[in-house]
């Protein structure tokens, strides 16, 4: 059933909506089978939920979903910041496949520190968060995770989880049975690297303060910890214990080494979060730097199963509740490049304030930068996030699996006798019938054949931008039968789609009847993606939105339009290279090379003074004066 039908005389879903009340609350839109599609937040559930099945919610996701709706939940609660809670819980439990998560779904190591243990110990771990234990991370890279716990006990002597005494000393504790000085000690507390829980050498109590130094350090709070460590260090020699100063003195060189590794990128010590993102069509990436005390300690890239098919604040503002939610350690500040709608912003700020449990009372505020060191890094975060998607791509064969789709895809829906295999595209650019150009480009088992693209110059003048007309002309030249048979034009194509509607296609196809050629084609509407096709006049074929033929051929559109747009535009320019340059006396062909040469475009040319032109060698004081008066009256 489609929203807002009636089922068997039972209320459309616009009536329902009716008893919904205007409070803060989640919404859960099902199908006909019960299974919940998606999970929303809302500050006034029923006008929220109302845009959703009058048409009014624009996102290119919201049609598709709608039309396999058939009834909807919602829960109310007391305002925005419990909204955003319950939805990231619901979320998490139902996983609805119009929601964004993470497009490879494993689990991300963390650094955990078991406080609940009598002696709490330090692991590398996948787990799902459990009570009792505080995680650091998320981390992507399980070797920098397990590379710092070795870094942090050189550092600070904690047990290990994987510690076999450890292991046989919780469980005695466990039993109620203390450890006793003849127990047996572990291998590193036998070489001085351990502080021997296991055979009593330190109670809980003694015990408690390494722990908090192992959080702080796990925090990004590495300044205070050097200080401490180096005043440390000035007491054991000042008390002539030598041995215990040498191993502070390897405990701060094993910080100076991971520091080392760690850019320092702010000038100030700021606790900051910066996270990048990088979208494709249907597939998205985002990069998390991890900033303490102005140094990157952790640097994490996370690919997600949605992309430009979502607005983006659906996907950054789901993004931030999944990954905060998985994460202890909050920032100050998340950097991020585009802002969040107030309604989502707000509770947003609240629930990771929350979180942060300040002792202070300071606040997580989600900026926005518009330059400095901030902006540097988000720029970075960015670069990364994209590589990041590529790497995942090579790895999973992302893109060859859905181009193979793709072309079974429009196959069925197109009613092709195979796979489209060689598909060309024209596209027509002009202005008002000047510079007029065509583009054709090719697309041979679904990625582009540059080899193939050709380009046409409007040979007849139409007056007025007449495309249909250019558009006739340049079918007639590429598919004159001295064009089929000639190589450089490759094959005969599968499929020919035309950037335009029903119009677009009823005069190709009177050209290639002409022609007595029967080629498939399709015409691709810009306003709703949607293709017209010879043989079905009862309307479009609508390709499913996020779908792998839809990307396909709106990217064959777009590839033809800017090969279109860059041949128009570089005919423009000489263009007007020649009616600036023939408007001023003294300039011949030798001093007009002269000009181009040096300045290289016309647009610097019209951007430079007087002084430039002049410095120009072999232009004469008087032309450059004149070429500058000739620009000047053309700029104003």
């Amino acid at each position: 059933m489609k929203a807002g039908e009636e089922d068997n005389g039972a209320p459309n879903l616009r009536e329902q909506l009716r008893s919904v009340p205007e409070s803060p609350g989640c919404y859960l839109w099902k199908n006909a089978a019960g299974e919940i599609l998606y999970v929303g937040k809302a500050i006034d559930l029923r006008a929220r939920m109302t845009q959703y099945v009058t048409g009014q919610d624009e996102r290119l996701k919201i049609p598709l979903m709608m039309e396999q709706v058939a009834s909807f939940d919602y829960i109310v609660v007391n305002n925005e910041t419990e909204s955003l809670v319950l939805e990231k819980n619901l979320i998490q439990q139902y996983h609805p496949p119009f929601n964004v998560d993470y497009r490879d779904n494993k689990s991300y190591p963390y650094i955990a520190i078991t406080e609940s243990a009598s002696y709490p110990a330090i692991k590398f771990t996948r787990e799902k968060h459990k009570n009792g234990t505080r995680y650091f991370g998320p981390y992507t890279d399980a070797r920098a995770a397990r590379e710092t716990i070795d870094t942090v006990r050189r550092i600070v002597p904690i047990c290990a989880v994987s510690c076999e005494q450890y292991r046989r000393t919780n469980r005695m504790i466990e039993a109620g049975r203390w450890p006793k000085p003849d127990d047996k000690a572990c291998f590193a507390y036998h070489i001085g690297k351990g502080l021997g829980p296991c055979c009593a050498a330190i109670t809980p109590e003694e015990y408690a303060p390494y722990v908090e130094r192992v959080e702080r350090f796990l925090a990004g709070e590495r300044e205070e910890f050097v200080g401490e460590l180096e005043e440390e260090m000035r007491q054991a020699a000042a008390d002539l214990d030598f041995e215990h100063a040498a191993r502070v003195r390897d405990r701060l060189e094993a910080i100076q080494a991971l520091q080392e590794k760690q850019k320092a990128v702010l000038s100030r010590p700021l606790s900051i979060d910066v996270i990048g993102f990088f979208r494709e069509d249907t597939i998205a990436a985002a990069h998390v730097f991890v900033v303490r005390g102005g140094r990157i300690i952790i640097s994490n890239d996370f690919v997600l199963d949605k992309g430009s098919n979502v607005p983006t604040h659906d996907l950054v503002g789901q993004f931030l509740s999944k990954y905060y939610d998985s994460t202890t350690e909050l920032p100050h500040e998340v950097v991020i490049a585009d802002e969040l709608p107030e309604d989502e912003l707000r509770p947003l700020e609240q629930w990771l304030t929350m979180r942060l449990a300040s002792a202070h009372g300071a606040k997580v505020r989600v900026v926005v930068p518009e330059r400095g060191e901030r902006m540097q890094l988000l720029k970075m975060a960015e670069l990364n996030a994209k590589h990041a998607l590529m790497r995942f791509k090579v790895r999973t064969r992302y893109d060859e699996e859905r181009i193979d789709l793709a072309l079974l895809q429009l196959e069925s829906a197109l009613a092709l006798p195979d796979p489209p295999m060689r598909i060309e595209c024209f596209d027509i650019s002009t202005i008002h019938g000047n510079y007029s150009v065509a583009s054709m480009v090719v697309f041979t088992a679904g990625k582009p054949d540059k080899s193939q693209y050709r380009r046409f110059k409007i040979r007849k003048t139409y007056g007025e931008a007449n495309d249909f007309a250019m558009m006739s002309e340049v079918l007639r030249r590429r598919y004159a039968p001295e064009r089929m048979e000639d190589e450089r034009f490759g094959s005969r194509p599968d499929l020919l789609i035309l950037d335009g509607g029903k119009p677009q296609l009823t005069a190709a196809i009177n050209e290639l009847s002409e022609l007595g050629l029967d080629i498939p084609m399709a015409g691709l509407a810009k306003k709703d993606e949607e293709l017209y096709v010879p043989w079905d006049d009862s309307g479009p074929v609508v390709l499913p939105s996020g779908s792998p033929s839809l990307y396909l051929v709106k990217h064959v559109r777009d590839e033809a339009h800017r090969f279109a747009i860059t041949f128009h535009r570089e005919l423009r320019d000489k263009g007007m290279v020649a009616s600036i340059l023939d408007d001023v006396p003294g300039l011949g062909p030798k001093r007009k090379k002269l000009l181009l040469k040096h300045f290289g475009s016309v647009k610097r040319m019209r951007e430079a003074a007087l002084e430039d032109i002049e410095a120009v060698e072999g232009i004469p004081k008087q032309v450059a004066e004149d070429l500058y008066a000739v620009i000047l009256d053309m700029n104003a």
